[in-house]
């Protein structure tokens, strides 16, 4: 029989140590495994966005997490997608959505029907098409329709979050369900003299944790996962050139907007994130291109509030660990790897390493073919975050600047090659199962920054142009009249996090929202 684990470590809390935490502690028996969570309140914790992905709310489902209790608790607002302005060009700007455009036919994407009309002359924009863009706009949110055949069921949405509140808010659940926090900082890391795995950590008040598994949330440090068994790291910043961030929160100025805000600036760009009672704000950079006191001033400016405290400055360099899982150490968070926060990626890959660790949990003897088999899952979920991530820089118009026209002209992964020459010649986008990014995403960046196809898929010719102007036509105008009927977004807010919960669906029963190509 195999020897079972017994005494789990996590090293560092923040949002990746409490997050797995509060999953290892809803999912293990607490009288088969002791959890142990070490951080130092000297030591900060870095919290580069507050934005977060429609995955957020499995992961708080399924610890049992009530949705509005989350959202007073982390100061949050809704979020159906994220603005990208002045990215494909100077001027230009397009919103990235939870969620499909129109409704597909025949196993065919909807926007080759899209494509079609554009031929005719008279489709309008994309976005037209997608209930998350249109509600984003007009400031409104509802909860997606429980009908699947209602097109206001085809979208989705996440949060903007206090990620400090979002972990303590965790803390507390995880200490409830058994985790044993112990505050202290690490001085020292014991190896067993063979094998290499870490047998213990030692603070520096003396006191010695042992453990069977150790879990690495220490940070861009990497303590265990680069300082002691000195894992390899893969360099991605010839692709994403982008290397500091500046942070600082502003006061609120206004009715937060349902999505976040991404402006492309002269050597990087800016992130605007509404929270309930203030607003994140950030500038992301490269510093071969700009230097710090430039984008100080630049992010000073372009405040929508006055600073609620003084300038954040953080360093960074993007790239994933060539092994997540080393020995009987997983690192979780920013020890695992950083891809910047364009399109607020962090928190998902945090929330799928947990998810992978849960299913792949080892026995003692931390079998070969399970590390593998993680190593290789996370390995796919950052190069295809990546991929995506690079085509924000690589299609673009702009020659302003020296930091563009390196994005424009940089050479790219073949991987990426590969996916925008299949999309400029038909439309297609390359599909897969499982991951971030499907094919609504890829096609709002590409469309969005001026990558269109040469030609559609050839069976939308089946259809009479007349049927489909007149199809398409009813489906844009049943987007805009539901929409208009929904709920304001700070509305919704004050009724789900601080009024009546009793009633989530949407919409009413006797609007006819359903789908034109049924």
């Amino acid at each position: 029989m195999m020897n079972c684990l017994r005494n789990l470590v996590i090293v560092g809390g923040g949002t990746s140590g409490w997050m797995t935490a509060a999953a290892l502690a809803k999912f293990l028996h607490p009288q088969q495994y002791q959890i142990t969570l070490v951080e130092s309140d000297a030591i900060g914790t870095v919290g580069v966005g507050e934005a977060t992905v429609p995955h957020i709310r499995y992961f708080n489902e399924v610890l049992g997490i009530d949705e509005n209790e989350f959202m007073k608790k982390t100061n949050a607002t809704y979020k159906l997608g994220i603005e990208f302005s002045n990215w494909g060009k100077l001027g230009d700007a397009y919103i990235h959505p939870f969620g499909v455009y129109g409704q597909s036919r025949n196993d065919i994407s909807f926007h080759h029907y899209w494509l079609k009309l554009q031929q005719l002359g008279d489709a309008g924009s994309i976005s037209d098409y997608s209930v998350g863009v249109v509600a984003a706009a007009a400031e409104k949110f509802a909860y997606p329709a429980a009908d699947p055949r209602s097109l206001f069921s085809k979208y989705s949405y996440a949060f903007h979050i206090d990620a400090s509140l979002y972990a303590g808010f965790l803390r507390d659940y995880s200490i409830a369900r058994g985790v044993k926090r112990i505050e202290g900082k690490i001085n020292q890391v014991n190896q067993h003299p063979d094998s290499g795995f870490i047998h213990s950590v030692q603070l520096a008040s003396g006191e010695i944790l042992a453990g069977d598994l150790f879990i690495d949330c220490s940070g861009f440090r990497g303590l265990l996962i680069n300082e002691t068994l000195k894992t390899g790291f893969e360099d991605w910043s010839h692709w994403l050139p982008c290397d500091r961030a500046i942070a600082v929160p502003s006061t609120k100025t206004r009715e937060p907007l349902p999505y976040t805000k991404a402006i492309a600036r002269t050597a990087g760009w800016q992130w605007r994130i509404p929270l309930q009672s203030r607003t994140g704000n950030g500038q992301v950079y490269s510093s071969k291109y700009i230097s710090d006191d430039e984008v100080a001033n630049s992010l000073l400016t372009n405040l929508d509030g006055e600073p609620l405290a003084n300038l954040n400055y953080l360093r960074f360099k993007t790239g994933r660990r060539v092994k997540c899982w080393n020995k009987n150490c997983i690192a979780i968070g920013l020890s695992s790897g950083f891809l910047e926060p364009l399109e607020s990626t962090s928190i998902y890959l945090i929330q799928v390493a947990i998810m992978k660790l849960v299913e792949f949990f080892p026995y003692a003897d931390m079998e070969a073919a399970n590390t593998d088999e993680f190593n290789r899952d996370m390995a796919n979920e950052y190069e295809r975050i990546r991929d995506f991530l690079i085509l924000h820089y690589h299609a673009t118009a702009r020659d302003d600047s020296a930091f563009w026209n390196y994005c424009r002209t940089m050479e790219i992964p073949q991987s990426l090659a590969y996916k925008m020459d299949l999309f400029r010649e038909q439309g297609h986008v390359e599909r897969y199962k499982r991951g971030m990014f499907l094919e609504p995403s890829w096609v709002a960046v590409y469309m969005g920054q001026g990558i269109f196809p040469k030609t559609y898929h050839p069976l939308v010719n089946a259809q009479e142009p007349a049927q489909l102007q007149q199809q398409l036509h009813a489906m844009r105008d049943t987007i805009i009249a539901g929409v208009r009927a929904m709920p304001g977004h700070a509305e919704s807010i004050k009724r789900y996090c601080h009024g009546d919960t009793s009633e989530k669906s949407w919409p009413p029963a006797a609007m006819s929202l359903y789908g034109v190509f049924s």
